[in-house]
């Protein structure tokens, strides 16, 4: 058996996603790039957390050691996709207190963002078996067989602006971006604008630039996504597709 041929047949079907055309099966063609941006987005609603990536810059400062001037520094922050007037932009509360954001001050920044699906059911067969049809192994199997590599990622790439309004809790703005960055993490209520630990703001990150790698390249797009497409998508394009891992839209398992 050709090692292309073996790789195939022991790569688990966690790559496999349902897309617009398609939405009630599996697809097994690779999505277009317009697909794609509309995965991206649903995994920003789905997902709370990111690896947000920032510069030291180059002028001194009190709170960082020689010699990091211009060294790349990387950090998991919660994101959100919580601003009402620019859902594809990713809301942050922004700490003073924290090196993340001051880097980010006036400078470029990236978040990588990466889905990481549920739980996968028993499969229906052993893994002997899915090798050779022929094979009967009575070996119980308790998970199918797992790959990070095969499921999807992305780096968005910007800068940080004020949300306005966000930061006041009596304002319309305040009120949906608080309710809804706080649905998403519970424990951010102690953190919010105006509390007594930590100067805070609401900030939205303006998406400039989106690399994208939807699992392996011989069943997914590999990518830049135009921003356009990023922007454009719908409410009703995320709640029509599905990632690896979820529950497809016909309700079967995969």
């Amino acid at each position: 058996m050709k090692a292309s041929t073996l790789l195939s047949t022991l790569l688990p079907l966690t790559s496999a996603y349902s897309v617009p055309k398609d939405s009630s099966h599996v697809t097994s063609r690779i999505p277009t790039a317009r697909e794609s941006a509309i995965l991206a987005r649903r995994i920003l609603t789905l997902t709370p957390l990111g690896t947000i990536s920032t510069i030291f810059p180059s002028t001194s400062s009190s709170h960082n050691p020689k010699g990091v001037e211009g060294k790349p520094h990387a950090l998991m922050e919660y994101i959100s996709a919580c601003d009402p007037l620019y859902p594809s932009n990713p809301t942050l509360l922004s700490l003073n207190i924290s090196s993340t954001f001051r880097n980010a001050a006036g400078a470029n920044l990236t978040v990588a963002v990466t889905w990481t699906h549920p739980p996968l059911p028993p499969p229906s067969r052993s893994f002997f078996s899915r090798l050779n049809p022929f094979f009967s192994d009575p070996t119980p199997v308790k998970a199918q067989s797992y790959s990070a590599a095969a499921l999807p990622r992305y780096s968005l790439m910007g800068y940080l602006e004020p949300i306005e309004g966000a930061d006041d809790p009596k304002s319309d703005t305040g009120q949906q971006v608080q309710a809804c960055y706080t649905s998403v993490h519970p424990d951010a209520k102690y953190w919010l604008p105006g509390n007594r630990i930590h100067e805070s703001h609401f900030v939205r990150m303006v998406v400039t630039e989106i690399y994208w790698v939807g699992g392996f390249g011989d069943r997914a797009y590999i990518g830049w996504i135009d921003a356009k497409d990023w922007e454009s998508v719908t409410k009703e394009e995320i709640e029509g597709v599905r990632l690896p891992g979820e529950k497809p839209l016909d309700g079967k398992d995969l």
